[in-house]
């Protein structure tokens, strides 16, 4: 006896339709899985017969085989026990075909029958065509983001295979608290001082600027950090579906409501390698740090201590906004546009600068600012130098502004880029510039000046411009681009963010 039920499996954040082919016929009681399925998926054997038999189910005592079809894809997870135990019914007679018709089956099994979540519901729900999915209590709201089939969600298999057989109702689903933020955010009133990295943080985040802050430990350069997700606007609807499917796939919590609506805050530490950074593995493919970011912010601090294999690769996902994994068994795509905060210190001891202080030779103050590459130095429109607050601005200086007010002046900003056609400035296109960001005869002599004395690549000349366009919206002005905003977006670009005669300013003026 056959019985084929509909699930689906994750590859990347992608979800591919599965049919979860049960086979029961007499002969010694064995229990075989094929298609390709790993560890997770043939452990399915125990996991299964357990939670049939504590939900009162006779387990058959024939031999079954279960085909995960098609066979070319590789089958990862425990996402497919659930269709297989009612595979196992369905193929033994226990229940009738017709009750499980048109409806998928995406759960992990406990042993005593709970139904479990898996990652990525939401992709792998995207892929069916079935009428319904049966999914654990705790997948329901990210699954019913989909906005396709009906979403049922029992608690355990005793309950499941009542609602099918008509003899209960089917459960309710669990309430969302839609109203429950995810992360409570951060205020920059906080923040005493620091006058220019606060102007640095506005600007990243009302133009989606690249900003590195570089300054000596204690000066607030990871609190100033921390509260840049609090200044990006929500997610509009097509990233937040993105970044749901990523944290989905990724296995990160994912909020009540399920859907991904606050910017995201990804901080990997510095030992992480160049895959945990973008992505992959050898056979299960899973989005790194820059995707979970993805339409937030990847912080880097210490910045100075990553590899700088693993630092170049952020190069292709800065300027594409998408990740490609390409693996011998296996290629997948991540989405990966987010905003780069990185900090570190001016040399490995912190102090340089501080007269008497530094501990460092030159040979090794040379070798910590290389660990920064010209490219990627580069892509960062902003280079602010963060110092030790003075004393006064620690006891007796009054609070700065808070972020709602910072926001609203980013909200302005970000709606002149809808204007233009894009989510922030950052965006824009080097063949739109001439159109909507032209230059006044002051601010072309100080480009082409900056452009002549080797402080300005070809790429910086185009990112000079879209800053500096981000300052004219900020200050609620129209281009074109006056030599004042032009000279303020140079130096929060190309001035030496240290003193003189150390290596940055030696690589700042690429």
């Amino acid at each position: 006896m056959l019985a084929t039920i509909p699930a689906s499996v994750l590859a990347g954040i992608t979800g591919h339709p599965v049919s979860v082919e049960v086979h029961v016929s007499v002969g010694l009681p064995t229990f075989t899985v094929v298609g390709l399925p790993d560890a997770a998926c043939r452990e399915a054997r125990d996991r299964v017969r357990a939670a049939l038999l504590s939900s009162g189910v006779q387990w058959p005592p024939g031999r079954i085989t279960v085909n995960l079809a098609p066979s070319g894809i590789r089958k990862e997870g425990p996402g497919l026990d659930l269709a297989i135990a009612i595979g196992v019914l369905v193929a033994d007679d226990q229940l009738r075909a017709d009750l499980a018709a048109d409806t998928a089956f995406l759960a992990e099994l406990g042993l005593d029958g709970r139904l479990r979540a898996v990652p990525g519901v939401l992709p792998q729900v995207r892929c069916l065509n079935s009428n319904a999915v049966v999914v654990a209590p705790e997948s329901a709201a990210e699954a019913a983001l989909a906005n396709g089939p009906q979403i049922r969600a029992p608690e355990t298999l005793r309950e499941l295979i009542a609602a099918l057989r008509g003899e209960e109702p089917w459960p309710d689903l669990p309430a969302s608290e839609s109203g429950r933020q995810w992360e409570e955010a951060v205020d920059l009133a906080d923040v005493r001082g620091q006058h220019m990295a606060r102007l640095g943080l506005e600007v990243a985040a009302a133009g989606g600027h690249h900003l590195l802050m570089i300054g000596p430990p204690g000066a607030g350069k990871t609190m100033l950090a921390r509260r840049l997700p609090g200044l990006l606007p929500p997610l509009d609807e097509g990233t937040a579906i993105e970044a749901t499917m990523v944290h989905s796939a990724a296995g990160l919590d994912l909020p009540s409501s399920g859907l991904v609506r606050q910017a995201p805050w990804q901080a990997p530490h510095h030992s992480a390698s160049m895959i945990a950074l973008v992505g992959g593995g050898s056979r299960t493919l899973r989005p790194g740090a820059v995707s979970c970011a993805h339409g937030g912010v990847l912080f880097l601090d210490e910045m100075g201590e990553f590899a700088p294999q693993a630092l170049d690769s952020l190069r292709q996902p800065l300027e594409e906004g998408i990740i490609r994994v390409n693996r011998a068994a296996a290629v997948a795509s991540f989405p990966a546009r987010f905003l780069l905060v990185g900090a570190m210190n001016p040399c490995p001891c912190g102090e340089l600068g501080q007269p008497g202080m530094c501990r460092c030779t030159p040979l090794a103050r040379l070798r910590y600012a290389r660990r920064l590459s010209g490219p990627l130095l580069d892509r960062f429109d902003l280079r602010i130098h963060v110092g030790r607050p003075e004393v006064s601005d620690l006891f007796d200086a009054p609070a700065g502004e808070s972020s709602a007010e910072v926001k609203d002046r980013v909200d302005q900003a970000r709606a002149a880029a809808r204007q233009r056609g894009v989510a922030a400035n950052s965006e824009l296109r080097d063949s739109d510039l001439d159109e909507l960001a032209p230059l006044d005869p002051d601010a072309k002599d100080l480009l082409s000046k900056a452009i002549a004395d080797g402080r300005l690549t070809a790429r910086g000349f185009q990112r000079i411009r879209r800053v500096a366009l981000t300052l004219t919206d900020l200050a609620g002005e129209e281009p074109p681009l006056t030599g004042e905003v032009v000279a303020q977006a140079l130096f929060m670009r190309t001035e030496p963010v240290t003193v003189a005669h150390d290596p940055w300013s030696v690589a700042n003026a690429r």
